[in-house]
């Protein structure tokens, strides 16, 4: 009997050991969470789909930017046209219903004189609207020489562009953020298992000596009854904490667009991933001067100031540039006399449109008026992002000593009580209280060590503090 006892105190000792566990990094695991995270961040920002779909579109708005600019650039171009006619509207032109009466007239007067009729019948003319066959090939040149509408839409173009260069940016520190608040929560579960796990054996040894000495008539039935229950919620929690491991696993390798069943590497944080020492103040001079969301907002708002001066521009005068070179006729011919060129000066003045420009110009104010509104209201949520942000980091960062005094506390008070138990001075209610007292303390301590790094993590978001490790796309020069 006192070697069993002997032996749960044996097991009362690991379990005490699990402080240790909870209070100093992992000796076995040599990597540190800043650089697996790092590592984990730069996938993430090679591979994820979502952020892979944005490149796509700043390819875009490249590509609407390069549409842009060729307008300045003439436009040439070969027309060639060949037509076969057959039938249509005719010009007819009455010669002898206009003549012919005053030829009969005149050869009557040549006959009374005793002269020969002079002057014969003309029939009427008809002329075919269209040739039977007609060819028209050229060459046309356009030049614009004056149109402002078109730098203001190059302007417009290359804010858009740079809008969505800032979307882009956000979209990676988004998936920065992401990932290490993932990462935190995969580890978070594998050290809560490992807590769990040895609460479980623990039981499992306690439940062996419940039963001996309840079958040596030392202790009543409801304590045993008892040490079953724990031992059976004991297996129930570590079923959930094996299924929250899981769960974090597949999240990570979601955002790194792996197979979700990808295997993580294990770390520890330090002290160091979660501290910070700048004020409120100037945390939010830095979020408004590095969230890429504002910059987002700017480049659209001075986007949509280029495209009321478009719109205005096209109510005012154009000249353009036109010069057609080439042959026509009825036949394919080249030589002196088949071939012709015109040059032309185009000026385009719109008078009246019935409002059409006019309702286009107060339709680019209006979006430009709700992009500064927008501005101004993402300028208040960010600073209510940081302060928030802020105040859940020291919240935690609190609690942190709390739950560490409460968990040397519970560790002493279960080693205290495993000496009472060995003595027989303590029943197994009392001690599975000090056990479950324990293991609460530990995985609140636990919870409280990763929660830290995620309340930093959003913190940095907040601010658009954070180092992006270079990719495969960040290379490409998607910076503004």
């Amino acid at each position: 009997m006192r070697g069993l006892r002997n032996r749960a105190g044996w097991l009362v000792a690991m379990l005490a050991g699990l402080a240790g566990a909870a209070r100093a990094a992992d000796p076995a695991s040599p990597l540190r969470f800043d650089a697996v995270v790092s590592e984990y961040i730069g996938l993430a920002l090679g591979s994820n789909l979502a952020l892979r779909t944005q490149d796509i579109e700043v390819e875009r708005s490249v590509a609407a930017l390069e549409a842009a600019r060729a307008r300045y650039f003439p436009e040439l171009a070969v027309n060639a046209r060949y037509t076969v006619a057959d039938g249509g509207r005719d010009i007819e032109f009455p010669v002898g219903q206009l003549l012919n009466p005053a030829y009969q007239t005149l050869n009557q007067l040549l006959v009374a004189q005793g002269q020969a009729p002079r002057f014969g019948s003309l029939t009427d003319q008809r002329f075919p609207l269209q040739r039977p066959y007609e060819q028209d090939t050229r060459i046309t040149l356009r030049q614009p020489l004056y149109q402002p509408a078109i730098p203001a839409a190059v302007s417009a173009q290359r804010e858009l562009l740079g809008s969505q260069q800032y979307a882009r940016i956000a979209l990676a520190h988004q998936l920065r953020r992401d990932v290490v608040l993932a990462y935190a929560g995969y580890l978070k579960a594998l050290r809560a298992a490992e807590i769990v796990a040895s609460g479980s054996a623990l039981l499992q040894e306690n439940l062996r000596v419940t039963e001996s000495l309840y079958r040596n008539g030392r202790i009543t039935q409801d304590q045993l009854l008892r040490a079953q229950a724990e031992r059976l919620a004991a297996t129930q929690q570590q079923r959930e904490a094996d299924g929250a491991i899981s769960q974090a696993r597949s999240y990570v390798n979601f955002l790194l667009n792996r197979p979700l069943d990808t295997a993580l590497q294990d770390a520890w944080p330090t002290p160091a991933d979660a501290t910070h020492s700048d004020t409120l103040d100037a945390l939010r001079a830095d979020a408004l001067a590095q969230r890429s969301e504002l910059s987002q907002l700017d480049a659209l708002g001075r986007a949509a100031d280029a495209q009321v001066r478009a719109a205005q521009a096209n109510r005012g005068p154009q000249l353009a540039l036109g010069v057609d070179a080439g042959i026509q006729g009825e036949h394919y011919r080249v030589g002196s006399g088949e071939q012709f060129i015109a040059a032309s000066l185009v000026l385009s003045w719109k008078f009246f449109d019935g409002g059409a420009n006019r309702a286009a110009v107060a339709e680019s104010r209006s979006a430009a008026r709700s992009l500064a509104l927008r501005r101004q209201q993402a300028t208040q949520q960010v600073q209510l992002e940081v302060q928030q942000a802020l105040d859940r980091l020291e919240t935690t960062r609190e609690s942190l000593a709390t739950g560490m005094a409460r968990e040397q506390a519970a560790t002493a008070a279960l080693r205290i009580a495993r000496r009472k138990r060995d003595e027989g001075a303590l029943t197994q209610v009392e001690f599975l209280d000090a056990h479950n007292a324990q293991v609460a303390a530990a995985l609140n301590l636990n919870l409280l060590r990763f929660s830290l790094l995620e309340r930093r993590a959003e913190l940095d978001y907040a601010t658009g503090a954070g180092d992006l490790p270079a990719s495969r796309h960040t290379a490409q020069g998607n910076t503004p």
